[in-house]
């Protein structure tokens, strides 16, 4: 089976360095997508968000350089799952968030740079990484997904081209 997967992963990119273009420039749709949507939409991100805007970034950056120095592709892919599996982490919080029922939501707390200004260095931590009221409201979805079901879609398939590209050795 893994030579199947090996000839699947060849057969649709080709070199290693392909599949770090695919997944450079899949972050940077998802990246230029979000500032639109925050920008002309005007649509504010909660801070589960901004997290996932975060390890979109961290990932283009590590493809970025892994294509420019194209040496120990191992660890560059390594990296560039473990970063993910943390987006896809933390779109799957947000997505349990939003899928609980009214009385069981979390309370929304004070905003996250009242927090930061304020120095509430641990309490703004908290909020990134689990989540408060804010996080609940659905404000976007395509196709009844709403954003964090679609960067979880993103970061599947940034995790199964990087599978793809630890198994192709050209």
């Amino acid at each position: 089976m893994p030579k199947v997967l090996t000839q699947i992963a060849f057969f649709f990119f080709g070199t290693r360095r392909r599949i770090l273009g695919s997944i450079l420039s899949a972050c940077i749709y998802l990246l230029i997508f979000a500032f639109y949507m925050e920008y002309r939409l005007g649509l504010e991100p909660c801070p589960m968000c901004i997290v996932q805007r975060i390890a979109i970034a961290l990932v283009a950056l590590v493809a970025l350089i892994a294509m420019i120095h194209h040496r120990g592709l191992d660890w560059y892919f390594g990296a560039i799952t473990l970063i993910t599996l943390g987006g896809a982490a933390s779109a799957t919080r947000h997505l349990y968030l939003q899928s609980l029922p009214a009385d069981q939501i979390p309370s929304c707390g004070p905003d996250l740079a009242y927090l930061i200004k304020f120095s509430y260095f641990e309490d703004a931590l908290r909020m990134l990484f689990i989540g408060d009221g804010n996080c609940a409201e659905i404000v976007w979805s395509l196709l009844g997904i709403s954003i964090p079901g679609w960067v979880l879609i993103a970061c599947i398939q940034i995790l199964v081209m990087s599978a793809l590209a630890l198994k192709i050795r050209t």
